[in-house]
């Protein structure tokens, strides 16, 4: 039985649906993670989780225990918000204690369990700082700390790392995923970067317009998007609108709006009929750019010149335009120097290509 499920779970605001009929169910030890933009419904489902927010419709269950009209105070579950809302007057072994004292733990048990609980987070030798002395990073571990000291059933994660800079937030991944290994306790974690849920999660709810629009694996939801909204959303891609000419034995035969024709096989094509309107979802790096291709390297191939290109440090990301007018995103690795070996000038004379099972059909 899972640890945590959700059924059919409506919350409207008037005449808003923020989150719409959803169920999902959440394994115990599974870092589990609710990705989407802003107003898609992820924080609000987080909140009826932790019960400061009640659903219109739909049970939430934790470990078999139906959650309607249980205070947030009597659910075995704890909340660490982007906000980290520690108390600024207490220390942080303080800050640490504090739910221990709150739910009556005798004070004798008190000391060992903070000490337990800044060993967890790797901050031993800090429990008589404040908060105001502490980086970013280790305020989030004191965050942590305190939600974990009274070893939950499932925490709950509201974009806990939004407010570092870039390499503090990616060194707390890495702690995240550590932390969350060694303590064992369910996280159910909220987002809307990307990078971050592929990077932590095992499993994402993709969450638009209060649904979710899939829930998978990072490298399915990555490499087989279900849906254009996925596909757009995840990481960069190209969305090529197009028509089936022709279907059959697992492959498909395109009409890509300013491109022409291109074949695509795989699973997905099944789904294709003749006459059908579709997208073909291409990640740039499966695409290839030379200054000539061969039929060898790739089965689609298209004349172009290169439009632009971004720079990234260890990729760089060139715009290049067909003969057709359609404007295709192509992703080379950079070599240790820098710059991809393959380096090429906005106006050059390029072709571009995939192989006929990189792309992803999806239908309208």
């Amino acid at each position: 039985m899972a640890l945590l499920e959700i059924r059919d779970v409506t919350r409207r605001f008037g005449d808003f649906v923020a989150v719409d009929a959803v169920s999902l169910s959440i394994d115990a030890g599974e870092f589990f993670t609710l990705l989407g933009p802003s107003g898609c419904g992820k924080t609000t489902l987080l909140r009826m989780i932790a019960g400061f927010d009640q659903p219109d419709s739909g049970r939430i269950e934790l470990d078999g225990r139906d959650m309607t009209g249980v205070p947030p105070e009597e659910r075995n579950v704890h909340t660490v918000f982007q906000s980290y809302a520690l108390f600024p007057h207490m220390t942080v072994a303080q800050n640490i204690a504090f739910p221990l004292r709150m739910a009556g733990c005798p004070a004798a048990d008190v000391a060992p369990r903070v000490q337990e609980a800044l060993d967890d987070v790797s901050l031993v030798g800090m429990d008589r700082r404040f908060p105001h002395e502490l980086s970013g990073g280790q305020r989030q571990r004191v965050a942590l700390a305190r939600a974990l000291v009274n070893r939950p059933k499932l925490l709950l994660l509201d974009e806990p790392l939004a407010a570092l800079d870039a390499k503090l937030r990616e060194k707390m991944q890495l702690e995240l995923i550590t932390l969350q290994k060694e303590i064992g306790v369910t996280f159910v974690y909220v987002t809307h970067d990307q990078e971050e849920a592929l990077a932590l999660s095992h499993r994402i709810a993709v969450m638009n317009k209060g649904r979710v629009e899939q829930l998978d694996q990072p490298q399915t939801i990555y490499s087989a998007p279900r849906s254009r909204f996925v596909a757009d959303f995840i990481g960069e891609c190209n969305l090529l609108d197009c028509t089936v000419q022709s279907s059959g034995d697992a492959t498909l035969q395109l009409d890509v709006d300013g491109l022409g024709g291109v074949r695509a096989t795989g699973p997905d094509t099944a789904k294709g009929r003749t006459g059908q309107r579709g997208t073909l979802a291409l990640r740039p790096e499966k695409v290839s750019i030379a200054r000539e291709l061969t039929a060898a390297d790739c089965t689609n191939r298209f004349a172009g010149k290169v439009f632009d290109y971004l720079y990234t440090g260890d990729v760089t990301l060139y715009i290049v335009e067909v003969d057709g007018g359609r404007r295709l995103e192509v992703m080379l690795p950079n070599n240790a120097v820098g710059r991809s070996s393959k380096f090429f000038e906005p106006g050059d004379a390029v072709q571009v290509g995939w192989r006929d099972d990189a792309g992803h059909f999806l239908e309208d």
